[in-house]
């Protein structure tokens, strides 16, 4: 998470930006993004003459700089074919800072987050999306944050699920709804991490253990070719967000980012993304509760199945969309794929038919690998609403038996972070231990041996009789302390003896007051 001083600057460049007449927060974000994203382009090498590096043309005092960076920005955003993702989600873009002092001041601030934003890299904070804690910032600050249901996942909660699902140099990795990218700039930084084979091991601020040294995959190699070029896919509806991930991807060293606008529960989705799966997706839908069901995937059809009126016209229908997105994935998912996906709580309870349906699905498709607690706030302070994450491995698509034989669940207390709105940094990291207990547990074994209290696994079978109920307090073992009570006459004799006292006491008080 951004520290106090990044915040500062972030706030002071909104600030300027307001003061400039750029009052609109969604244009004052584009065009502070399109900053940050060409600071960045010369670090990671997507530029190589030095009249395009930021270092060269912002040194100049006499040049026109708000005509020059709008030119450089026009050839920035045309750095891959026109017809790749990147340059079909810049089109329409415009650099539209024209005031030079404001542009100057900019530039400035610019500079020094990076310098900070380096620093904080340095002293443990390795899973660096400064581009998504900033559009985080801005968006807080100005009321938008958690509308719909849409909140930027917690960097921390992204690596946490990284170490959960393990994504390798082999994998190609997809989020549904991915926003600013954060899961897959948190995906590429885990399978460099795990790609670092030097001596030099320091825990990050989450407790996780990380390598600092330079990746040893080979630049220009078949693999590091396939990493930064064929990994990373994601789709979302929101034209200001397919641009935020495609530029955090590239200032991560992505070259090829795939992201696409398009809603991933279309009928739209099915035509253009036929026979795509993945091998990883990670992904936290948005909570947005109904939407229309016109349009809607027929593809999606096991837990809502369409239903049409007398002239063949499709029927609206009351439908929960994360219902949908978790039938998606699992469509989406190759076989033996693996997804970690944040879910809330309703998903896992929910007594009508649709969520039992769509529980069903997920044990008999997939092997439910963990089903995770987290605290309530672990998403404030945009929503205090309960969730979990699923972890789960497909095993096949509509299958008549069950795939899942026992789920493990865990309760995480705490994320290591304050459950109120200000979310500060506590001095435990639960984190890594929760990825450990999922590592090493073994449902066969234990499953009718443990304690149901933070961890434990429970069978299919105990799971059925309870309408695939996959909470975890559901088969949490409470403590609960019998209370002792004098008996009644005892009791009744005090409350008489009480009284006595209390009218002798205002006996004594009326006397007083009488005698006064």
């Amino acid at each position: 998470m951004l520290n106090s001083n990044i915040k500062n600057k972030i706030s002071s460049l909104w600030d300027m930006f307001w003061a400039a007449g750029i009052a609109n927060p969604i244009t004052a974000l584009e065009q502070i993004s399109y900053l940050l994203f060409m600071r960045r382009a010369e670090d990671v090498g997507l530029v190589q003459e030095d009249l395009y590096k930021w270092s060269f043309y912002t040194q100049y005092p006499d040049i026109d700089l708000p005509k020059t960076m709008a030119d450089i920005f026009e050839t920035l955003k045309t750095l891959n074919n026109k017809h790749e993702p990147f340059t079909k989600a810049m089109e329409g873009s415009k650099f539209e800072i024209t005031k030079p002092s404001l542009l100057r001041a900019a530039i400035d601030i610019i500079n020094e987050i990076y310098a900070e934003a380096e620093k904080e890299r340095t002293e443990g904070q390795y899973f660096q999306d400064t581009l998504g804690d900033f559009y985080e910032l801005i968006l807080s600050q100005t009321g938008e944050a958690g509308k719909n249901g849409q909140f930027r996942t917690p960097r921390h909660l992204i690596h946490f699920m990284c170490e959960l699902l393990k994504p390798t140099l082999d994998d190609k990795i997809c989020d549904v709804t991915c926003g600013t990218s954060g899961f897959l700039v948190g995906a590429y930084q885990y399978i460099i991490t795990q790609n670092s084979s030097g001596d030099i091991e320091q825990v990050d601020a989450d407790g996780f253990k990380v390598k600092t040294s330079a990746s040893d995959i080979p630049e220009g190699s078949s693999k590091a070719t396939k990493l930064t070029t064929k990994t990373f896919y994601g789709y979302d509806i929101d034209t200001t967000m397919i641009r935020l991930g495609m530029m955090n991807l590239m200032m991560h060293n992505i070259k090829e980012p795939h992201i696409k606008h398009i809603d991933s529960l279309s009928q739209q989705f099915d035509v253009e993304e036929k026979g795509i799966q993945y091998t990883k997706i990670l992904a936290n839908p948005p909570f947005t509760g109904r939407i229309d069901s016109v349009d809607v995937s027929l593809e999606l059809n096991r837990v809502y199945p369409p239903k049409y009126d007398k002239d063949g016209n499709r029927k609206a229908q009351n439908i929960q969309s994360e219902l949908l997105f978790l039938e998606r994935i699992i469509q989406l998912l190759k076989k033996d794929g693996k997804a970690a996906v944040v879910v809330p709580e309703g998903v896992l309870f929910g007594g009508n038919n649709a969520y039992k349906k769509l529980r069903e699905i997920l044990l008999k498709d997939c092997i439910v690998d963990g089903v995770i607690s987290l605290p309530s706030g672990a998403f404030k302070p945009y929503t205090g609403v309960k969730t979990s994450i699923l972890i789960f491995t497909k095993k096949g698509f509509k299958r008549k038996t069950f795939a899942t034989k026992n789920v493990w669940f865990y309760e995480l207390e705490t994320d290591g972070y304050s459950l109120d709105d200000n979310r500060k940094k506590l001095r435990d990291n639960p984190l890594p231990e929760a990825v450990d207990f999922f590592d090493i547990k073994d449902c066969e074994k234990n499953q009718s041996t443990q304690e149901r209290k933070k961890h434990f696994c429970v069978s299919l079978q105990e799971i059925q009789k309870n309408d695939f109920d996959l909470s975890f307090n559901r088969y949490k073992d409470f403590d609960y302390e019998e209370q002792y009570y004098d008996p009644p006459q005892e009791i009744l004799n005090a409350i008489l003896a009480l009284e006595d006292e209390i009218k002798t006491d205002l006996e004594e008080l009326k006397e007083l007051i009488g005698n006064g």
